[in-house]
């Protein structure tokens, strides 16, 4: 008799639902929200952090990260989790109004190289929606290249059938349109090349080694493209151009 509610007692244990053995996000999101809104910052970014560290993602938790964090002055940190939102939905207004604000209070002010003008109109309409709204367009667009197809085989009608044919000739394009764009975003949410220098004042070397020579001096806050990684060194390039080596502990990846 022990021995079996010994047994049944293990298997609950064992065979309990997750649900009630995981954290209640949504409460300690709520606990951060307020933390913040108290003024207590610090706690806030505990709380907040407990969340992240469990592995979930979300474009308002890398928000508020960076809100709270800008607001004890911790630069680097405010503008990377403001990057790691916006990494989730570039177009987003807030996140671009603030981010901007951090990057007028950082040290170095690097103008970027202009970008030729089809690239940018093609990023500025990439940015439009996010990957899984680019996503459903395809298959919504998909749906109408198929009913195009059934009315086009279906007609006898000249006109109708040359009617249905080029819509689904312009339905083809925005399907292949609306899949890159998807692929895109999705690729570039995954992606990691780029990083934030959280050193105060460091110098970029020309080769992966402390006794090369010195190229040029950033700091921290600086939004830089990995490039390559050897050994415990990056090299990077800022938005200018230039290139060079930073160690490995001095970024941190968005």
């Amino acid at each position: 008799m022990k021995k079996s509610i010994f047994l049944g007692i293990i298997s609950l244990f064992i065979f309990c639902p997750a649900s009630l053995t995981q954290p209640d996000y949504n409460n300690i999101i709520r606990m951060g929200n307020e933390a913040y809104n108290e003024g207590m910052y610090q706690k806030a970014i505990v709380l907040y952090d407990s969340v992240l560290s469990d592995g979930l993602v979300s474009r308002d938790l890398y928000y508020n990260m960076g809100n709270a964090y800008f607001k004890i002055n911790n630069l680097p940190n405010a503008i990377l989790y403001y990057e790691k939102a916006l990494k989730l939905d570039p177009g987003n207004e807030d996140i671009l109004f603030n981010l901007k604000i951090a990057n007028s209070i950082k040290v170095d002010k690097i103008e970027p190289v202009p970008k030729l003008f089809y690239v940018q109109w093609w990023e500025t309409l990439r940015n439009i929606f996010p990957a899984n709204t680019w996503a459903w367009i395809s298959v919504i667009v998909f749906t109408g290249i198929f009913l195009m197809a059934i009315i086009f085989m279906m007609s006898r009608n000249t006109t109708s059938r040359r009617a249905t044919f080029w819509f689904g000739m312009i339905f083809i394009f925005l399907f292949m349109v609306s899949l890159i764009m998807s692929y895109q975003k999705y690729q570039k949410a995954r992606s990691s090349e780029y990083g934030i220098v959280f050193t105060p004042t460091i110098t970029v070397k020309s080769s992966p080694s402390k006794n090369s020579v010195d190229l040029f001096v950033i700091h921290e806050g600086s939004k830089v493209k990995v490039i390559d990684e050897v050994d415990e060194w990056y090299e990077i390039r800022i938005a200018n151009g230039s290139e060079g080596w930073l160690p490995v502990s001095s970024i941190e990846i968005i």
